[in-house]
């Protein structure tokens, strides 16, 4: 009876030590996982994609002060102290970038010629405007490129320049997202428009 007892107890013991190396196989892999996630989520060891600071530029609400801002020089026509925003409007300060030089382009399919004078504007931080400045020789390319790809019935009307105006301010933002990873320009403006 004993040898009965024996083999008995003997499956029965296999059969703890199978459950138990099982159990702790699970309780290992559930804690590699839980400390895998938790290095990820940033909560433990500062996880290195959520340690990364957002460096982004921000949108500047008025009255506030834009660390990035150029200095001005005191030009003709300024005002004096620095800018002074209205109470009204938009929440947020607008600053622009004159392009000093025209663009001469011919029009898709035309023989004529357009000739315009833009300025692009940002409600962010200065670094946008310098950025502009920096790029501007790839920014002209690419405003050229727009320029021969517009019918001359864009020329000639309203809406027609309204969609150019759209097109440009892509094509600055596609200009900046490759170079610096972010656009920022919110709006073209013609400062002239001339179709010969």
């Amino acid at each position: 009876m004993s040898d009965k007892k024996d083999k008995e107890a003997r499956p029965a013991k296999g059969k703890g030590l199978l459950i138990k190396a099982v159990l702790g196989a699970v309780l290992v892999a559930a804690g590699g996982g839980g400390t895998f996630a938790l290095v990820q989520s940033g909560m433990v060891g500062g996880g290195k994609e959520h340690a990364k600071e957002d460096n982004t530029p921000k949108l500047v609400r008025k009255g506030e002060e834009d660390p990035y801002a150029p200095k001005s020089e005191g030009k003709e026509g300024e005002a004096p102290g620095g800018d002074v925003d209205g109470e009204g409007g938009s929440e947020y300060r607008t600053s622009y970038y004159n392009f000093a030089d025209d663009f001469t382009s011919n029009l898709k399919n035309s023989s004529a010629l357009v000739q315009i004078s833009i300025a692009c504007s940002t409600r962010r931080d200065g670094r946008v405007l310098m950025w502009v400045k920096k790029h501007e020789l790839a920014i002209r390319s690419e405003i050229l490129v727009v320029l021969a790809d517009t019918p001359e019935e864009d020329a000639f009307t309203p809406e027609g320049k309204e969609r150019l105006q759209k097109r440009l301010t892509a094509a600055i933002n596609k200009v900046l997202t490759q170079t610096e990873g972010f656009g920022g320009v919110d709006a073209v403006y013609f400062k002239s428009f001339l179709v010969q």
